[in-house]
């Protein structure tokens, strides 16, 4: 297994055109542990984004609140992006459902890396962003977040990209 990483994902200008035309969002792999980063991603996501937001875990009922569905199939829609929180080796399998059920994007966290996955995804005409956190990304793109994904306490004049 090749550790070389080849892919290209796609540029902020056009993470930030994903994120404009998301409306809703599955996080697959949704944690109840307020530690993990899904659990942290979910919160933001729902006091600070305009999704709708959606947990998958088979083995979960409720999080935050929130009814958690065992798979992708079962929920009440299909969302526009799937954020999954799965170890590298189970994004591929992730990748193939988001496309099976008609996603129209398949985001793997930050630390996630699976050429397969954005394969299978890009295949089937689907966006793939590997490697970059949603949270982080729609903060950033919003005002919120310094590049790193912290807030600076920096008080701008700076006007905010409006999604």
């Amino acid at each position: 297994m090749s550790t070389e990483r080849t892919w290209v994902g796609p540029s902020a200008p056009e993470r930030l055109n994903i994120l404009r035309n998301t409306e809703s969002i599955a996080i697959v792999g949704m944690s109840n542990k307020p530690a993990r980063a899904s659990y942290f991603v979910a919160t933001y996501l729902l006091s600070s984004s305009p999704y709708r937001v959606y947990f998958v875990n088979p083995v979960l009922d409720e999080v935050l609140g929130q009814k958690i569905y065992p798979s992708l199939a079962d929920l009440p829609e299909v969302p526009d992006m799937v954020d999954a929180f799965r170890k590298d080796s189970d994004l591929p399998g992730v990748a193939q459902e988001a496309v099976d059920l008609g996603a129209k994007t398949v985001w793997m966290q930050l630390g996630s890396w699976s050429e397969e996955a954005a394969a299978i995804a890009e295949n089937a005409g689907l966006n793939a962003v590997m490697d970059r956190c949603v949270k982080i990304e729609h903060a950033r793109f919003h005002g919120g977040l310094h590049l790193a994904g912290f807030n600076t306490g920096v008080i701008s004049a700076k006007r905010q990209v409006v999604a």
